[in-house]
């Protein structure tokens, strides 16, 4: 990708930061980091931004800052929730409570959603466009066969289901923007770190190897492929 405008939300986390060094080494694009921590920027052709996935006014105006000066060719929303301080996946249903479905689906949910609100309208009109948010293969209701994780599971197969509806709907008046899911693998960040011990090393990818497999997946999509979820090796993930 050259001379594009491309935009990475979640900028600031280790698969974030991935996408906007690698869109970054080309001096001819024009990077939009937006998070809700601060981004640490001395690249020229970056510009950075907040971002709040609970705040849709501020989501309104990075939307608005990123197409000041012409319309997007990448949205890339790279933010997502698997556990916090007080908070981790259910092993079974006694381990279900509001608070944890509230959080979740704010984060891989709603979040996004309000995302693809504000930010689709800006994707180029007459060329190809490409919207992706990270998605999980455990977000899959046909691939399901180990249980638990109830939120998180949840929210990414509404998150499946959000981008599926909106590729429908924006096809209509963009038929060249291709809407999809990523499933980045299992990355060596802070969201996998309490689960690593129980994955092979050659299958705890690093954010450089894993967001550069993405790239190339999204490289190769064309609109036929919008509305689905494909995985960091290209293969497409069931719904």
């Amino acid at each position: 990708m050259s001379n594009q405008n491309i935009v990475i939300i979640g900028a600031s986390g280790g698969l974030g930061s991935a996408f906007v060094n690698f869109f970054a080494d080309n001096p001819d694009n024009t990077v939009y980091a937006f998070s809700r921590s601060e981004i640490k920027n001395q690249l020229a052709n970056v510009i950075v931004g907040r971002i709040d996935y609970a705040d849709e006014i501020s989501i309104q105006q990075a939307a608005e800052q990123s197409a000041q000066n012409g319309p997007l060719d990448c949205v890339i929303v790279a933010t997502g929730m698997l556990h916090g301080t007080d908070l981790m996946p259910e092993k079974s249903l006694r381990d279900l409570t509001a608070e944890k479905f509230q959080h979740s689906f704010l984060a891989n949910t709603i979040g996004p959603a309000l995302i693809a609100k504000h930010f689709l309208p800006k994707l180029q009109r007459k060329q190809r466009a490409v919207f992706a948010a990270l998605s999980a293969r455990v977000g899959s209701i046909e691939d399901n066969r180990l249980g638990g994780w109830y939120a998180y599971r949840a929210s990414k197969a509404a998150l499946n289901m959000l981008i599926k509806t909106a590729s429908i709907e924006i096809a209509r008046r963009q038929q060249q923007t291709i809407v999809v899911g990523l499933h980045p693998g299992t990355v060596d960040t802070n969201l996998s770190q309490p689960f690593q011990q129980r994955v092979p090393s050659n299958k705890l990818f690093t954010t450089e190897y894993s967001a550069q497999r993405l790239i190339s997946v999204l490289n190769e999509l064309s609109e036929q492929d919008s509305g689905k979820v494909f995985a960091w090796d290209g293969s497409e993930v069931p719904f």
